[in-house]
């Protein structure tokens, strides 16, 4: 499972430099696949074709947001979600709605650092 950012953030941004894979930003900030990652030009990234340099919509105008296409619950990295581990208010959880298993989370994981 990808984590999610909930409405409960309260901006402070501990959780942005803890991310291995650059998949937290700030609420309204465009990003980019290969920010933080090895991605780029055109890439096939879980069945489509995107250009890995072009900025991405935020997914949040008010607050943090992870990109659940490029957070891997840090494995490969860590034991556990760094995200989770230094919010202060505990609003980083499990996203119910983005389920993977820990081998595809690695497989991600390689496919954007290698």
């Amino acid at each position: 499972m990808a984590i999610i950012i909930t409405d409960e953030c309260i901006n402070c941004g501990a959780c942005e430099p803890e991310c291995p894979n650059t998949a937290i930003y700030e609420g309204a900030e465009d990003w980019t696949y290969a920010q933080g990652t090895n991605l780029k030009g055109t890439v096939n990234f879980q069945g489509k074709k995107l250009n890995a340099d072009e900025e991405q919509e935020p997914i949040s105008d008010e607050y943090y947001f992870i990109v659940p296409d490029k957070c891997t619950e840090c494995k490969g990295f860590h034991e556990e979600p760094q995200c989770a581990a230094v919010c202060p208010v505990d609003c980083c959880i499990p996203d119910e709605d983005v389920v993977e298993t820990e081998q595809q989370l690695l497989e991600k994981q390689a496919f954007l650092h290698n």
